[in-house]
């Protein structure tokens, strides 16, 4: 029996010809990845040991993206160790306020991972990667320390889901719809410690934007990892980009898989998780009309300029609702100017929208929109648990940057195109 893109990948990075699931391995890092919130612990655990080096400071990666710039002396103290630590061991990739962006948006677009990668970062969104054709999954923070140490990695090789989505995602319907549906279909748990592959028509004709939006979810079906195969928008993403060898693994004909769904995206609407799970998911017109006091726009899942070019066309020449607070967060400082370029800040300033620098901030409470007792938040975020963006007795609510843009202009969760035509 053949193997999986997966299977390949840790195979390779094992020293091994093969490997089957179930298997435990202890594999070669490529990258390894923390940010101010789990590498202060890592750091912590790797001064313990005494060792004096790491093992290689250009695959170490340290980014303060989660509450910076720093909202209290806590957090200051957090991003001081990364710096102190980076300075230290010389390490290549620390990324500074001002050059830095969210983690998983930064990575793809500095090149740092490339198709076949083995990636781990002390962070669950880290399967954000498997966009790029690339095994990648979060660790815990003392996993993290043993690989500034020895770059390597101990896990057990996953099953794998097949995901097949026939036909073209139809308008207004996105990758954040795509995974959304899918994860309404399989449950929070129906990919326990699973790479999920992601294959299909409907994902060949996704943007690489659309694609790490459906990576940066598997994990909220509780899968080790998500992955795509590589391809030609691949190959365009990373040109110009990806400085190192790489290779484009897939999947053999006769690989074995757990499971295998299929599903029609041109009967997929635009996706709403209502709280409190990212499973609890209806289609947009099915719960339009649920009034909302904040919509934030951005995160690793989805701050990219792709998102932010929807939110602008849908938001262009008009105000938000009175009653709605809406926070736009660019993912990165890149991505931050080609919104600058094309006017989109513009757009969205006077459409009386707060644009922030690049941060997390949200996503998790951190700072930028916590929300109040009672508040009630439209999120294209990634999680919509209790009391995730602040009080527990608020609620949130998970969609697109279209849905997010077309019902901050109503106030009240809105299905695009009762806003505009595309």
């Amino acid at each position: 029996m053949g193997m999986t893109i997966t299977e390949k990948i840790i195979a390779a990075h094992s020293n091994l010809k093969e490997v089957h699931p179930g298997q435990f391995v202890y594999a070669n890092v490529d990258i390894c990845l923390g940010n101010d919130i789990t590498a202060p612990i890592a750091i912590e655990e790797f001064e313990k040991t005494g060792i004096k080096k790491v093992f290689d400071p250009e695959k170490i990666v340290l980014v303060p993206d989660h509450f910076t710039p720093n909202k209290d002396i806590k957090s200051a103290q957090q991003s001081k160790s990364l710096r102190e630590f980076s300075v230290e061991h010389n390490l290549k990739h620390y990324f500074e306020i001002g050059r830095m962006g969210i983690e998983h948006a930064l990575l793809p677009e500095k090149g740092i991972v490339a198709p076949g990668d083995l990636v781990i970062g002390a962070d669950s969104h880290t399967c954000t990667y498997g966009a790029l054709g690339a095994f990648s999954t979060g660790v815990g923070s003392t996993d993290l320390a043993a690989c500034f140490a020895t770059g390597k990695v101990w896990l057990k090789v996953p099953e794998s889901i097949k995901f097949i989505f026939h036909g073209q995602a139809k308008n207004w319907t996105s990758g954040k719809d795509l995974i959304l549906y899918t994860i309404g279909k399989i449950g929070v748990d129906g990919a326990l410690y699973k790479a999920m592959e992601f294959t299909g028509s409907a994902i060949t004709h996704l943007s690489m934007d659309d694609r790490f939006a459906i990576c940066n979810m598997a994990i909220e079906a509780g899968a080790k990892s998500g992955i795509i195969s590589p391809d030609k928008n691949t190959e365009d993403y990373i040109k110009g980009r990806v400085g190192k060898k790489y290779t484009m693994y897939q999947s053999d004909s006769d690989c074995g898989y757990t499971k295998t769904y299929e599903f029609d995206a041109n009967d997929i609407s635009p996706q709403i998780a209502l709280p409190s799970l990212p499973e609890n998911t209806k289609p947009v017109e099915d719960v339009s009309g649920i009034k909302i006091d904040q919509v934030v726009i951005g995160s690793c899942t989805n701050g990219r300029i792709s998102d932010l070019r929807i939110a602008a066309q849908i938001l262009k020449g008009k105000k938000i609702h009175p009653s709605i607070r809406l926070i736009i967060i660019p993912a990165t400082q890149d991505i931050y100017r080609q919104a600058l370029k094309e006017s989109l800040i513009e757009i969205f300033i006077e459409a009386e929208a707060v644009v922030s620098t690049p941060t997390c901030g949200p996503c998790l409470g951190g700072h930028m929109g916590i929300l109040a007792e009672g508040e009630r938040a439209l999120s294209t975020t990634n999680r919509n648990f209790v009391g995730r963006m602040g009080h527990p007795k608020s609620e949130i609510y998970l969609c697109s940057p279209a849905v997010a843009a077309a019902s901050a202009i109503t106030g009240v969760i809105t299905p695009p195109n009762e806003v505009v035509k595309k």
